[in-house]
C-alpha cells in the first residue's frame, strides 16, 4: 500500500492523497510562495533574494545564485509528526535545481532537474521516523551553473504540535547609547525560543536572550525599536516601541562646508575632455583631487606626481602658476589633495619597505605643492585579500596592513587638519555585504570587500568616503534586492548601506559599522562621456531628496534620514566643464 502511494505521489504529487487524509493534512511550508520576501527561509552565503519576475504564482519568487563552493541552498525547518507521510512539491527554473528534505528520521529525499528553461514542478515524498518532530526542506542549485528560481513550495502532511505563538514582549528599555549603537533589554516571554528586533519597522537582527546591542547606526539620528517573541508556532505581535537618539559622533576637523562638491582634476594627463587649468576651476568646487600620483612600479611604493607635459596638454600652466593656483584655492577655503592610484596606477604595498617608501614619497609630493591632504583611489588589483584573511576588523594581508599603517603615519605627521579621502569601487565595499575575500570555502574573488578593513581602521581619521557609484555591476542592497546603475535607486541603496552599516558576508554577528553622514559624498560620473552609470540631474535631485529628507525615495526604503550628508563627488571636473558644468549646476541648485 505504501509503495502504491509513493508511486502515485511521484506521478501526481500530493493530489493522490485520500479524501480522509486530505481532511487532516495541511501545507506546512511557511511563505512557500516567497510573497513575504525570505521570511522563514535561510540561504547560505547570503545567496538568495526575491524577484518580481519570473514568478510561477503570486507576485514574487526566489532567486538564488551559486558562487564559488556554495551552491545557494535556501531552507526552512518545519514541525512535523512522527511516523507520518509527507509530500514535498515546488516549481523551479534553471539548470541543476534540487528540491529535498533532510532530518526525516528515515531516508532523506531529494529530486532535481538538469534543465528547466520554464517553470517545472518537482515532487517527492517521505515518511518521518518514530521520534522525528522537525524536518528541514530545501532547494539549491549547483556550482557555477548560474542563478536558479523557485516558487510555490509546499509540504503536505499532518501538522506537528507547535502550540501557540508567544505573547508580545514587555518592558522594552533603552540602555547605553553611543554614536553608532543602542543597547536594548526586555522581559523574558514564556515559551519563546528567540526574539526579533525591529528598527523603524524593519527586522534587523535576532537574539536568543533578552538583551541586544543594535550597532551600525548613524550619529545624531533618532531611531524607533520594537521586539517580538518567536517560537515554532510563529511570531508574536510587536512590543510597544521605544525611541533613542544616537550621540553626536566626533571626527577629524575637516574645514569643509556643511555640503561639499568634490571633483577630480586631470592634472597629469589629457583625454577627450581637454586640459583644465587649476586656476580656471570655478569656486563651487570645495575639494579638488589632483589626478593622479602613480607608482614607479606596482610594488615599489614610490609615488610620483608628473604634471601633464606640454606635448600632451598644450595649455598647461607652469609649475609656478600651478603652485600659485593651489595657494589661491586654499585662501578661498578650498582643499586641494593629491589622489593616488586611478585605473592605471596599481599600488601594492607588499613589504614594510614599500610602506615606508610610500610615506616618504607621498609626503614629498604634499610638501612640494603645499597640499591639504591625500585621496586614496586604489582600483583594479591594488587591494586583494589573502585566503586566510577573513576578519575585516583584524586584517592580516600585507598590502592591507601596510596601507593602513602608512595612512595612519601620514595622518599623525600632518595632524587633525589633514584631509584624508577614499574613492573605492562598489566591488570593494558594498559587495562585502554578500561576499568577503575568497570566502569560507574558497573560490570567490579575493578583492571582494577588500577596502572594508582599510575604511574600518581609518574610520576616526577619514574625512570623506566617496564610493564610485559608476562602472559597477549590479550590487545587492540591504533590501536583498540587486540594484543597477542608471537611476536614483542605485545611489540611494548604495549610500544607505554606508550610513546604516551591514553584516559582512551576511554574518549578522560581524557588522561593518555605519559611517557618519558628514563623512559621505556620493560618487557620480559628470556626464555620459565620463563613465558608465551617468544619471540625469533630476535623478541626482531625487537621490539627495531621499537621503536628506526621505522623500522621492521610490521603492527602496532607507534606514534613516541624513540632512548632514556631506555632498557629491564626480569624475571629473574636466568632464563637467566639457558638459557645460551640468553637474556643478545641479549641486549649486540643490544646496545653494
Amino acid at each position: 500500500m505504501l509503495t502504491a502511494l509513493a508511486l502515485a505521489l511521484a506521478v501526481s504529487g500530493f493530489t493522490a492523497l485520500s479524501s480522509a487524509a486530505r481532511a487532516a493534512d495541511a501545507d506546512l511550508a511557511k511563505n512557500g510562495g516567497f510573497e513575504a520576501g525570505l521570511d522563514s527561509w535561510s540561504c547560505t552565503a547570503n545567496s538568495g533574494t526575491t524577484v518580481k519576475s519570473p514568478v510561477h504564482g503570486g507576485s514574487s519568487a526566489l532567486q538564488a545564485t551559486p558562487a564559488g563552493n556554495d551552491y545557494a541552498q535556501c531552507a526552512q525547518t518545519v514541525t512535523v509528526q512522527p511516523n507520518s507521510q509527507y509530500s514535498l512539491a515546488g516549481y523551479v527554473r534553471g539548470s541543476y535545481v534540487y528540491l529535498g528534505a533532510s532530518g526525516t528520521g528515515t531516508t532523506d529525499v531529494s529530486t532535481w532537474t538538469q534543465s528547466a528553461p520554464d517553470w517545472q514542478q518537482l515532487t517527492t515524498s517521505f515518511r518521518t521516523g518514530p521520534s522525528t518532530t522537525k524536518v528541514t526542506i530545501y532547494t539549491h542549485g549547483w556550482y557555477a551553473t548560474g542563478a536558479y528560481y523557485a516558487d510555490d513550495i509546499s509540504l503536505i502532511g499532518p501538522a506537528g504540535n507547535v502550540g501557540q505563538p508567544p505573547t508580545a514582549p514587555t518592558g522594552l528599555a533603552v540602555g547605553s547609547i553611543t554614536s553608532s549603537s543602542v543597547a536594548l533589554s526586555w522581559s523574558a516571554v514564556t515559551g519563546a525560543t528567540s526574539y526579533a528586533i525591529y528598527r523603524d519597522g524593519v527586522k534587523v537582527q535576532t537574539a536568543s536572550g533578552t538583551s541586544v546591542t543594535v550597532s551600525g547606526l548613524s550619529a545624531a539620528t533618532a531611531y524607533s525599536f520594537q521586539v517580538t517573541a518567536v517560537n515554532d508556532a510563529g511570531e508574536s505581535a510587536k512590543s510597544t516601541a521605544v525611541t533613542a537618539t544616537t550621540s553626536t559622533g566626533s571626527g577629524p576637523t575637516s574645514g569643509l562646508p556643511t555640503h561639499a562638491l568634490v571633483g577630480y582634476l586631470h592634472a597629469s594627463f589629457a583625454n577627450g575632455s581637454g586640459y583644465t587649468r587649476l586656476a580656471d576651476v570655478p569656486d563651487s568646487w570645495d575639494v579638488i583631487d589632483l589626478a593622479f600620483g602613480e607608482p614607479t612600479s606596482a610594488t615599489s611604493g614610490d609615488i610620483r606626481f608628473n604634471r601633464c607635459p606640454v606635448s600632451e596638454c598644450a595649455n598647461v600652466e607652469s609649475d609656478a602658476d600651478f603652485k600659485a593656483a593651489i595657494k589661491a584655492k586654499q585662501a578661498a577655503g578650498k582643499k586641494v589633495l593629491i589622489s593616488i592610484g586611478g585605473a592605471n596606477g596599481q599600488v601594492q604595498l607588499t613589504t614594510t619597505a614599500a610602506r615606508d617608501t610610500f610615506v616618504s614619497s607621498v609626503s614629498n609630493i604634499i610638501d612640494t605643492y603645499g597640499l591639504d591632504g591625500l585621496d586614496i583611489d586604489f582600483e583594479g588589483h591594488s587591494l586583494s585579500l589573502d585566503a586566510s584573511d577573513t576578519n575585516f576588523k583584524s586584517p592580516t594581508t600585507p598590502v592591507v596592513v601596510n596601507l593602513i599603517a602608512a595612512l595612519k603615519t601620514l595622518k599623525a605627521k600632518y595632524g587633525s587638519k589633514f584631509v584624508l579621502s577614499m574613492a573605492p569601487e562598489t566591488f570593494f565595499v558594498q559587495m562585502g555585504y554578500q561576499f568577503y575575500g575568497t570566502g569560507k570555502f574558497g573560490g570567490q574573488d579575493p578583492r571582494c570587500g577588500a577596502y572594508l578593513p582599510v575604511i574600518y581602521a581609518l574610520r576616526d581619521d577619514l574625512t570623506l568616503l566617496h564610493v564610485q557609484d559608476y562602472n559597477s555591476g549590479p550590487i545587492m542592497g540591504l533590501d536583498n534586492q540587486y540594484h543597477t546603475m542608471g537611476g536614483a535607486d542605485f545611489h540611494i541603496a548604495m549610500t544607505d548601506m554606508l550610513l546604516t552599516g551591514f553584516p559582512v558576508a551576511g554574518d549578522t554577528t560581524n557588522m561593518f559599522p555605519a559611517l557618519r553622514p558628514d563623512q559621505i559624498a556620493i560618487g557620480m560620473p559628470a556626464s555620459v562621456n565620463a563613465g558608465n552609470g551617468y544619471v540625469a540631474p533630476a535623478e541626482v535631485t531625487k537621490t539627495l531628496d531621499c537621503l536628506t529628507k526621505k522623500v522621492s525615495c521610490g521603492s527602496y526604503a532607507t534606514h534613516g534620514t541624513w540632512p548632514t550628508l556631506r555632498g557629491l563627488m564626480t569624475w571629473s571636473v574636466n568632464w563637467d566643464r566639457y558638459s557645460n558644468w551640468e553637474f556643478q549646476k545641479t549641486f549649486d541648485g540643490y544646496f545653494g
